[in-house]
């Protein structure tokens, strides 16, 4: 029988600052934020975003040019209808980004390395929302800013005015990146495969727009007003469109707006069950997928 050794190799308890929790939740948000811009990813992953932001900032820029030279308050575009405007390039840059936020580590089957850290399930699910929201904003918030400096710059009249609606504008931002950052993140995550994954969050853009659309076109010509406004809250813009005009004071950018007060009430809690059921869905999805 061979006669085995215990051969002291100088193992120590680690006694340095464990980082916790907080640190690991801040650690992942960053990683994903940078994600959505490519950061940290090979050249042609930051193609697609820095692209789209460039070509967002492009209408800013020339209306910001056009009001210098005419000195014409109209030729600022209003902050509040920026993203419906962009509308196009605000869903290509969500469902090429969502894809690779929310369905990589499902395709490449690691979900259960983040959970042998110390980070639950609802960190892991809040960190990667938060991260694709705070790109969403940052990718809509930057030309409104563009458009509001720039006016101030070129002297736009009643400058109280402006900064009210440059903030009412931002807050119309935020709520755009939490609504489509919760649709984009749901249906990225049950679509594994990244091309795939695009394709459905367009679908899903496409179909709700149009179908709204149509609606809102026969309601018009039926002079029924009233369903030509309450089903746009089955578009996530025009949802977000009612908010801002209705409970944020902007004007209309879209046809079709749910009446008064109560179309505004009714559109923000429509917003905030979206937002809401999305963690919840997201939780069920990572945390199923964290136990395979």
């Amino acid at each position: 029988m061979s006669t085995s050794t215990i051969h002291d190799i100088g193992y120590r308890h680690y006694e340095g600052r464990r980082n916790g929790r907080a640190y690991v939740l801040r650690s992942l948000y960053v990683h994903n934020l940078r994600a959505a811009f490519g950061l940290g990813r090979p050249a042609r992953a930051k193609i697609m975003p820095f692209v789209l932001a460039g070509i967002m900032m492009l209408p800013a820029a020339g209306s910001v040019a056009v009001f210098t030279v005419t000195d014409e308050a109209d030729a600022l575009i209003p902050y509040a209808a920026y993203a419906n405007i962009m509308q196009v390039i605000v869903a290509i840059f969500l469902a090429t980004q969502a894809p690779v936020l929310a369905s990589r580590e499902v395709r490449f089957h690691v979900i259960p390395l983040y959970f042998s850290r110390p980070v639950g399930h609802l960190d892991f699910v809040l960190a990667k929302s938060a991260a694709l929201v705070t790109a969403l904003f940052a990718l809509m918030a930057s030309p409104v800013t563009l458009l509001y400096v720039g006016g101030l710059v070129a002297k736009a009249p009643d400058p109280g005015r402006q900064l009210l609606e440059y903030l009412g504008g931002l807050v119309g931002c935020l709520l755009f990146a939490l609504v489509l950052a919760a649709i984009g993140m749901v249906v990225a995550a049950f679509t594994p495969r990244r091309g795939f994954g695009v394709a459905a969050v367009i679908a899903v853009y496409m179909i709700s727009t149009t179908f709204v659309g149509i609606v809102q076109g026969i309601a018009e010509v039926r002079t029924n007003f009233a369903l030509q406004g309450w089903i746009g809250l089955a578009a996530p813009f025009n949802l977000v469109d009612i908010v801002q005009v209705r409970l944020l004071g902007a004007e209309s950018s879209l046809a079709g707006i749910a009446p008064g007060v109560t179309g505004g009430v009714v559109a923000l809690a429509v917003c905030a069950a979206i937002v809401i059921g999305s963690v919840a869905v997201l939780y069920r999805r990572f945390r199923k997928a964290g136990l395979s």
